[in-house]
């Protein structure tokens, strides 16, 4: 089905949902990931999952010091900072793998160039 512009809107549609299929897909790979934010030289280490899900925090023994509570709270900041910047990172580069459809005379519909 076209426009009077020659605009297939049938294509636009199926391109739309080859583009969600790639997103999810791209979703489901991601959150199988296992990331790990650390802090301290590795004393403090944070797992979570490319979906953003925190599994597991790890602290050294070597890291508590009951005199120096603040360093530690720090370390755990600085871990957890750490992964979600790894997620941060993973969910760029995966909208990178996806295919932008070619929006042929649309973009002139909507003003670009």
């Amino acid at each position: 089905m076209t426009d009077e512009g020659g605009f297939d809107i049938g294509a636009l549609v199926q391109q739309a949902q080859a583009m969600q299929e790639q997103m999810e897909a791209a979703q489901e790979k991601q959150a199988q990931l296992t990331l790990t934010g650390s802090a301290g030289g590795g004393k403090v280490t944070i797992e979570v999952s490319g979906a953003g899900d925190f599994r597991r925090v790890n602290i050294d023994r070597d890291a508590v010091d009951p005199d120096d509570v603040e360093l530690l709270e720090e370390l755990v900041l600085a871990a957890l900072h750490d992964a979600t910047s790894q997620i941060s990172e993973l969910q760029e580069n995966s909208m990178g793998e996806i295919d932008l459809p070619d929006l042929g005379g649309l973009g002139g519909m909507l003003g670009e160039s």
